[in-house]
C-alpha cells in the first residue's frame, strides 16, 4: 500500500479556502505556534505521554478551547470531541508517537505502521459502537503528521464485510487471543498491505517555523485551517449556503422599512406597523407618490392591490428592491474590481463619502453604469474613470421608474435611527441620513475577500452571492412567506436531473449516428472521444431547462453551475480557441461552483495568461448555458428582476478583462449580456392559446419565420446599444403580436363564428324567387338561431380578449421559440425543475375566484377539492416537457395518500412517468416552514417500474443526500400495479407498506 498524499490546499474544503483569516486569529496562532515549538524540542528523551500533553495543550489554546473537550478515550491517546464534554461523540482519534519512536510511527515510506493500524482499530471500536460523528483521524509524532479522512476508512474498512466481520470475531473472543497485537499483525496489516493507495494529508509542522521569524503570515494561513476545527470537525461556517445571514438580512429590512412577523405559521415581511420613519425607503417612496398623486398615472395599478394602501406599498416595494438590486450588484462589482488589483482602494467607489446623495446614485446608476466610457460626460469620466461599462438592462430606467419616480426623487434629509443591533459599532445611538446609513452599513461587511488568500485587519462578515440570494429570496416571498431551498437540495436535484438529460441527449445523438449508446453518466466519458469535442459542447449547450415558477433564480444558478462541472467531468471544457482546460478541478460545494489548482482556489490575475485563458473560458460557458440553455417563468414581477439579477451576478464572478485592453491604464471588462429575454414574468399555469395551436397559418401571414424570431431573441441578448435594443425588443414584440393575431383567427371559436357569420349573410340575400308562407317562417326561425348563436360566441370571444384574468398569462406556445422546431411547432424543454408554490386553491376564492375557477376548468388534477397549487404545476411540467423530458421538484408529499391528490397519481399512474421518488419522511427541509416534503422525478419515457426511497426521522439528510449515486442507488423499484397510484384506499404509502409483501431495504447508512 501506498499513501496517495494531498497538499493542504487540496485537503481543504473548497469553501473553507475561500475563508479568510484575522489579524487577530493569526497573531494568537503565532504565539501558541511559537510556544509549541519550544516545548517540543525542549525535550528530546521526554515520554510519549509528555509529547501528547504538549500536543493536547497545543490544540486546545489556539482552536478549542472552550469549544471542544480535547482529551484522552479509552486506549485512543489524543480524541477531539464533537461537544464541550467527554460524554459527546469523539470527531477526531489521533495516535500519538514520541519523535524518536521511528519504528510504530507511519511514514511516506512505510505506511503500513503500527500508528496506522492503531487508528484502524479505533475506528472501528467507535464505529462499531455507533459513533457515526467520526470527521478525521491522525497520525503525529508531534513533529510530521498524516491526516486522514473518515469517510476512506468507512469505505476501506466499516464497508469492506471481510474486515468488519474479522474484527468483529476479534473483539468478541472467536480468536485465539484477544490482544491487541493479535489483531495489528494478523488482521489489520495484512489488510492494509492489500490497499493500493489511501489518501492522506501530510505535513511536517518544523517546515513552518522559520514563517514565526520572517513573519511570513500567508504560509501559516493553510497550517492554521487544517488544524482549526472548521476542517478536522466539518463545522459550518459564515457564508453557508443553507443558513441565512440573519444580522444582515435584519438591518437590511431595517434600512428598507420593513419588518419580519409570524401570521399564521409563516414569516411574512411587511411594512413596519409601528414606529416608521420617513426616511427608510419604503415610507419615503410612499410619501412622495401621495404627494404627487401618481398611482392615477398608472393604467394597471390593479395589479398591484386590491386597494389604495396594497398598491402604495407594493409599488413602493418594487421600486426600492430595484434600487437595493442594483446598489448590491455594485457593491460586488466594487469589490471584484478591488480583488483583480490586489486590495487597491482607488477601485472603492460606492462609499458614504464618494456617493453623498440621491442625485449622485441617480448619476452612477444611469450617467456611468448605463452608458459606455467612451460616451460619458467629461465630469463623470474623471469621476468615475475606474468604473466599466457593463451593458447591463439592470441600469436601464425601469417602466415602474419613468411613471412613477426614479432614485434621485427620493428624500436626502431624514435621518434614520441606527438599528439597535447595528454593524456600526459606535454608532449605536446615533441618527444618519438615509444613503449614507445605506452604505456604511454595507461598507462594514466584506464584498472582495472571498478566495483571496490574505489575513485581513479588521474582521467583517464575507457577503457573497449565495448569502445574497438567501435574502433576496426572503425578501421575495413577503407576502406569501419566503420558502427557501437548502442549497444542498438543489444541488442534488439539478445533478441528477441535468446528468440523466445529458446522457439521453448523447444517446440520441449516437443512435443518430450509428454509434453505440452509453448504459449511464459513467460510461459516457469514453464514448465521448468518438465524436468531435465542439460537437460534443453543442449537444450540452442544446438543452433547454426550465423553471416555471422561478423565485430568486437558486434553481437555474445551481442548474448553470452543474452544467459547467459536467462538462468539465467529461473532458469537453475548451477555451474559445478548442484547447483543453487542464490543471484545473471543477467542483460544486456549499452551493458554489469551484475551480482549484494544486495551489487552492483559482483566482483570477489578468496580467497572467493562462489565468486570462481559465477565466475568459468560465465566463463564456456561463454565458452561453445562460443564453442556451436556462429559462424561467414568474408571476412576480420582483422575483423575476431578482433571478435575473443573480444570474448576473453569477456572470459577474467569472468578470475578466478584455484581452486587448489589459495594456491600457483602466482595461475593460467584457460586457455582460441581456439576459432578461430568457427570464419571463407572468402565470405560468395560464394560458389563452393550448400548445398544439396551429402557428403554420401564422407564419405564412407574416414576414418572419421560426428562424428569424429565433435570430431576433439571439441578437438581442448580444447588443449592445440601448437604442438598438430596443428596436429589436420592438420586433420581438410585433412578431408575438401577429402571433396572437393569427392565432385567434383560428380559434374554434372564432372559426365557427366566421362560418356562422357566413350562413346568416347567404341567407339574408335575396332570392329570385318568391318564398312560400312556409319557407319564409322556416328562414326567420334558422336566422333567428344563427343570430343568437353568433352572438353568444361573439360575446364569448370577447369576454377571454377582454378577461383580467388572461392579463399575466404565460403563452408556452411561442413565449419562447428556443422550444420551437423550424415549423413552429412546440417541441418542449428536456427539464423541468424547481420548487413550486404551496398555496391552497380555497385560499384564492376570496380574491381570485376567476383563478381558481380557470384552473378547475383546465387541470384535471384540481377538480378535486382542497388541492394545493403545486399540484396543476405536476400536470403543467408535464405538457411543457418533450417527448424524452424530465421533471424534478421539491413538493409536499402529502398528495401520496390524500384524496385530493388522486387525481394527479392516476395521471402520472396512466403515464407511467414517475422514475424516482425520495421522501424526507417526518424530517423538516425548510427553515421556519412546517412542511413534510419529498424529491419527485418523472420522465417522459415509460417506465414500469420506479425508485423509491424514505428517510428516517432525525437521518442527517445534508451530509448523505448528496453524495447517493444515481445509477448505484440500492433501492427497491415498485411497480405501480402494486402501488395503485390512483387509489388512496389502496396506496402502498398510505397503508405505511402495511400490505405491501416487499420490505425496502435500509440504505441509509451515513456517509461521512
Amino acid at each position: 500500500m501506498i499513501f496517495k498524499i494531498n497538499n493542504i490546499p487540496l485537503s481543504l474544503s473548497k469553501s473553507h479556502l475561500l475563508k479568510s483569516i484575522t489579524r487577530n486569529e493569526i497573531d494568537s496562532f503565532k504565539d501558541y505556534l511559537s510556544i509549541y515549538f519550544n516545548k517540543i524540542s525542549a525535550n528530546i528523551n521526554a515520554s510519549e505521554e509528555h509529547y501528547k500533553n504538549i500536543l493536547i495543550e497545543f490544540l486546545k489554546d489556539a482552536f478549542y478551547k472552550g469549544s471542544n473537550e480535547v482529551n484522552t478515550k479509552d486506549r485512543i491517546d489524543l480524541a477531539i470531541y464533537n461537544g464541550k464534554t467527554a460524554s459527546d461523540s469523539v470527531g477526531v482519534i489521533c495516535e500519538v508517537k514520541k519523535p524518536s519512536n521511528v519504528s510504530e510511527m507511519i511514514s511516506v515510506n512505510k505506511p503500513n505502521a503500527k500508528a496506522l493500524q492503531e487508528l484502524v482499530l479505533y475506528f472501528m471500536r467507535e464505529r462499531c459502537n455507533g459513533n457515526l460523528e467520526i470527521k478525521h483521524l491522525i497520525a503525529t509524532n508531534t513533529k510530521e503528521f498524516f491526516i486522514f479522512n473518515a469517510k476512506d476508512f468507512d469505505s476501506l474498512f466499516y464497508q469492506n464485510n471481510n474486515f468488519k466481520r474479522s474484527y468483529e470475531n476479534w473483539n468478541n473472543g472467536d480468536y485465539s487471543s484477544e490482544k491487541t497485537d493479535l489483531f495489528y499483525n494478523e488482521i489489520a496489516k495484512p489488510f492494509i498491505e492489500k490497499i493500493e493507495t489511501i489518501d492522506c494529508t501530510h505535513l511536517n509542522i518544523l517546515d513552518f517555523r522559520n514563517c514565526l521569524s520572517t513573519n511570513d503570515d500567508l504560509s501559516l494561513i493553510d497550517l492554521f485551517k487544517i488544524l482549526s476545527p472548521i476542517h478536522l470537525l466539518n463545522l459550518n461556517f459564515a457564508n453557508d449556503s443553507n443558513s441565512l445571514d440573519n444580522d444582515f438580512y435584519s438591518e437590511l429590512l431595517y434600512i428598507m422599512g420593513l419588518e419580519e412577523v409570524k401570521d399564521g405559521g409563516k414569516l411574512i415581511i411587511r411594512r413596519k406597523d409601528k414606529d416608521r420613519q420617513p426616511g427608510t425607503l419604503i415610507e419615503n417612496v410612499i410619501n412622495i407618490l401621495l404627494t404627487e398623486g401618481t398611482l392615477a398615472d398608472l393604467k394597471d395599478v390593479k395589479n398591484y392591490g386590491d386597494n389604495k394602501d396594497e398598491q402604495l406599498f407594493n409599488i413602493a416595494l418594487e421600486l426600492s428592491l430595484t434600487w437595493i438590486n442594483r446598489i448590491l450588484f455594485l457593491k460586488l462589482l466594487e469589490g471584484r474590481l478591488i480583488s483583480y488589483h490586489n486590495g487597491n482602494k482607488d477601485y472603492l467607489f460606492l462609499s458614504a463619502e464618494k456617493i453623498s446623495d440621491y442625485d449622485e446614485m441617480y448619476k452612477l446608476f444611469h450617467q456611468v453604469l448605463a452608458i459606455n466610457r467612451l460616451d460619458r460626460s467629461e465630469i463623470n469620466r474623471r469621476r468615475f474613470a475606474k468604473i466599466p461599462y457593463l451593458n447591463s438592462s439592470l441600469f436601464e430606467i425601469s417602466d415602474l421608474e419613468k411613471i412613477t419616480l426614479k432614485i434621485n426623487s427620493l428624500n436626502d434629509n431624514e435621518a434614520i435611527r441606527i438599528f439597535p443591533k447595528t454593524k456600526l459599532k459606535g454608532l449605536e445611538n446615533e441618527k444618519l441620513k438615509p444613503l449614507e446609513y445605506l452604505l456604511k452599513f454595507l461598507e462594514s461587511y466584506d464584498f472582495s475577500s472571498e478566495g483571496n488568500k490574505k489575513v485581513v485587519e479588521k474582521s467583517k462578515t464575507i457577503i457573497n452571492s449565495s448569502v445574497l440570494g438567501k435574502v433576496f429570496e426572503k425578501i421575495n416571498g413577503y407576502k406569501d412567506g419566503s420558502i427557501f431551498t437548502p442549497g444542498f437540495i438543489t444541488m442534488y436535484m439539478s445533478r441528477q436531473a441535468l446528468r440523466l438529460a445529458v446522457l439521453q441527449k448523447f444517446n440520441e445523438y449516437f443512435k443518430e449516428n450509428d454509434l453505440p449508446e452509453a448504459e449511464n453518466f459513467e460510461a459516457l466519458y469514453n464514448k465521448i472521444a468518438r465524436i468531435d469535442i465542439k460537437k460534443a459542447n453543442e449537444i450540452i449547450n442544446s438543452l433547454r431547462i426550465c423553471d416555471p415558477a422561478v423565485g430568486s433564480g437558486h434553481f437555474l444558478v445551481s442548474c448553470l453551475n452543474e452544467l459547467v462541472v459536467i462538462k468539465y467531468e467529461l473532458g469537453i471544457l475548451i477555451d474559445s480557441k478548442g484547447n483543453l482546460i487542464k490543471g484545473y478541478e471543477f467542483t460544486i460545494e456549499n452551493d458554489e461552483l469551484m475551480i482549484t489548482d494544486e495551489n487552492g482556489i483559482f483566482t483570477y490575475n489578468y496580467k497572467n495568461k493562462d489565468s486570462q485563458r481559465v477565466q475568459e473560458t468560465i465566463f463564456n460557458e456561463k454565458q452561453t448555458i445562460i443564453e442556451n440553455c436556462l429559462f424561467g417563468v414568474d408571476i412576480n414581477p420582483n422575483s423575476v428582476k431578482i433571478c435575473r439579477l443573480r444570474l448576473w451576478i453569477e456572470l459577474l464572478k467569472s468578470a475578466y478583462y478584455k484581452p486587448e485592453t489589459i495594456s491600457q491604464e483602466e482595461p475593460e471588462l467584457e460586457t455582460l449580456p441581456n439576459i432578461d429575454i430568457n427570464i419571463k414574468c407572468g402565470n405560468s399555469l395560464l394560458s389563452r392559446f393550448a400548445l398544439d395551436s396551429d402557428l403554420s397559418k401564422a407564419l405564412k401571414s407574416i414576414k418572419y419565420d421560426i428562424n428569424a424570431y429565433r435570430g431576433f431573441v439571439q441578437s438581442y441578448k448580444n447588443e449592445k446599444n440601448r437604442e438598438v435594443k430596443r428596436g429589436i425588443q420592438d420586433i420581438i414584440d410585433a412578431i408575438k403580436g401577429d402571433f396572437r393575431t393569427e392565432i385567434s383567427k383560428y380559434d374554434p371559436k372564432q372559426l365557427r363564428l366566421t362560418k356562422l357569420s357566413t350562413e346568416l349573410h347567404e341567407l339574408n340575400q335575396a332570392t329570385l324567387f318568391e318564398l312560400s308562407e312556409k319557407e319564409k317562417k322556416q328562414k326567420a326561425i334558422l336566422k333567428e338561431k344563427l343570430e343568437k348563436e353568433i352572438t353568444q360566441i361573439a360575446k364569448e370571444i370577447e369576454e377571454i380578449r377582454n378577461n383580467n384574468i388572461y392579463k399575466n398569462a404565460f403563452e408556452w406556445r411561442f413565449e419562447f421559440p428556443e422550444v420551437l422546431n423550424d415549423n413552429g411547432d412546440f417541441i418542449g424543454f428536456d427539464v423541468v425543475i424547481g420548487n413550486p408554490p404551496y398555496i391552497k386553491l380555497q385560499d384564492m376564492l376570496d380574491n381570485r375566484p376567476e383563478i381558481v375557477k380557470y384552473l378547475k376548468d383546465h387541470y384535471l388534477s384540481a377538480s378535486a377539492n382542497n388541492i394545493d397549487i403545486y399540484l396543476p404545476f405536476l400536470e403543467m411540467a408535464d405538457s411543457i416537457l418533450d417527448k424524452n423530458g424530465n421533471m424534478c421538484y421539491i413538493l409536499p408529499h402529502k398528495f401520496f395518500q390524500a384524496q385530493m391528490g388522486e387525481n394527479i397519481r392516476r395521471i402520472i399512474s396512466q403515464k407511467k412517468s414517475l422514475s424516482r421518488i425520495i421522501s424526507f419522511g417526518a424530517n423538516q427541509i425548510f427553515n421556519d416552514v412546517t412542511t413534510y416534503t419529498c424529491l419527485f422525478f418523472t420522465n417522459k419515457k415509460l417506465n414500469s417500474t420506479f425508485d423509491f426511497y424514505e428517510y428516517k426521522l432525525g437521518e442527517d439528510i445534508e451530509n448523505t443526500i448528496y453524495g447517493l449515486s444515481f445509477n448505484k442507488l440500492d433501492i427497491k423499484r415498485l411497480e405501480y400495479e402494486k402501488w395503485n397510484f390512483g387509489n388512496s384506499e389502496k396506496n402502498i404509502l398510505y397503508s405505511k407498506f402495511n400490505n405491501f409483501s416487499i420490505k425496502l431495504k435500509d440504505i441509509t447508512r451515513k456517509i461521512f
